[in-house]
């Protein structure tokens, strides 16, 4: 696995401890809060973009029967 997967899985870790943490005192802090989602669904949007569409590969299987 290279080191790229490693920082995205490392992005979702991060973000995940750090929304769960401003939402654990008392007086939540929006701010961490929307940090930790940003860095969460930033790790997410780069695993997903390396996962190839459905329907390409579907065109790719059409293509090696004709």
């Amino acid at each position: 696995m290279s080191y790229s997967k490693y920082i995205n899985y490392l992005l979702i870790v991060i973000g995940a401890i750090v929304a769960i943490y401003a939402q654990a005192g008392e007086k939540q802090d929006v701010v961490i809060l929307i940090l930790g989602i940003v860095i969460l669904m930033f790790g997410l949007f780069r695993i997903s973009s390396t996962i190839p569409s459905k329907n390409q590969t579907e065109e790719k299987d059409f293509n090696d029967d004709i």
